[in-house]
């Protein structure tokens, strides 16, 4: 493969694996039995969610770096890293640019494609559910579902490369596939631009997906 093949523009970092829409079927059915009233299976369900292969994927995407993943290649022109003194405020979009960010993207990684979860939503069930779904501030301590359906809202030209909080250059994407690209630009790691590529979302309950709300009832 040469140079040219190498960073032509990918949807995302890397494709998502079987076992992420598993565990989305596995949520789904989980918040339908919490609404039954039915929490011995909710709870099965959500252990059962949490599967280590989960965990292996996003780890290879905002663990250590990969020559095959992280196609990381000097752009010319490219806007340089700013001091935190001269990048734009707010740092993160105000709560409206969120809902009108959420509103336009539903609630799917505009890269990668997989189904992801709001912090608050998470945390709710976290409370419901504290024996099956885990969660530390340790990485190897979370439930891995949860884990790579972290809601984020990242910047198309990062902030502190002077990309503003605005619709315009917000988009909603799972955590791995944030942190994954972190502070470089599209082109620098081969990737294309996601307000300009259609939405691909390969599960067949994507239309049912509403962010697990159903365990707010």
């Amino acid at each position: 493969m040469n140079d040219l093949d190498f960073y032509a523009p990918r949807r995302c970092l890397r494709e998502p694996i079987p076992e992420i829409w598993v565990a989305a079927d596995r949520l789904l059915s989980a918040a339908e039995a919490h609404g039954a009233g039915d929490r011995a299976a909710a709870e099965r369900l959500i252990k059962e969610a949490d599967d280590y292969a989960i965990a292996a994927w996003t780890d290879s995407l905002w663990g250590a770096w990969s020559a095959d993943i992280h196609r990381i290649r000097v752009v010319e022109g490219a806007p340089p890293a700013r001091a935190r003194a001269h990048r734009p405020l707010p740092r993160m979009p105000t709560l409206q640019t969120q809902q009108d960010v959420i509103r336009r993207d539903g609630l799917f990684c505009r890269f990668c494609g997989i189904p992801v979860v709001d912090p608050k939503t998470r945390a709710r069930i976290r409370r419901l559910y504290p024996d099956a779904l885990r969660w530390s501030r340790i990485a190897r301590e979370q439930h891995a579902a949860f884990q790579a359906m972290w809601l984020q809202f990242d910047h198309v030209l990062p902030n502190s490369r002077g990309g503003e909080s605005v619709c315009d250059n917000i988009v909603i994407t799972c955590a791995p596939c944030n942190y994954g690209r972190m502070e470089h630009l599209l082109e620098e790691v081969g990737l294309a631009d996601p307000r300009t590529t259609a939405r691909s979302v390969a599960w067949a309950n994507a239309a049912r997906w509403d962010g697990l709300e159903g365990f707010a009832r």
